[in-house]
């Protein structure tokens, strides 16, 4: 699953794309570079902040962007993928927030 940030349309649409697909995490910008754009995104959508080259997604904004598109037993799932990403040193336990790599339109 991955966040994606997009920029093309104005205000710009903070959406969960892949949301069964725990495998994987990432934020997506698409339409634009614009960093302040992105930040002020994630910000107006309750879903993050960028720090440097990452984002950090609120765990809260994942599961409410997932809500009625997946499938019984992504909870557990989703899970698992927190435990994963605490192991890495991905989650930011005092933010409830999981660090996202973010891939820029190139």
């Amino acid at each position: 699953m991955y966040l994606q940030v997009d920029l093309r349309v104005q205000p710009p649409v903070v959406t969960l794309e892949e949301p069964d697909d725990v495998t994987r995490f990432h934020v997506a910008v698409v339409g634009g570079a614009d960093r302040g754009l992105v930040f002020g995104a994630l910000v107006d959508a309750a879903a993050g902040r960028l720090e440097g080259d990452d984002a950090y997604v609120a765990v809260d904004a994942v599961r409410r962007l997932a809500a009625g598109r997946v499938e019984p037993g992504w909870d557990e799932s989703f899970a698992g993928m927190l435990g994963y990403a605490r192991t890495k040193g991905w989650l930011d336990e005092a933010a409830n927030a999981i660090k996202a790599h973010v891939e820029w339109p190139g």
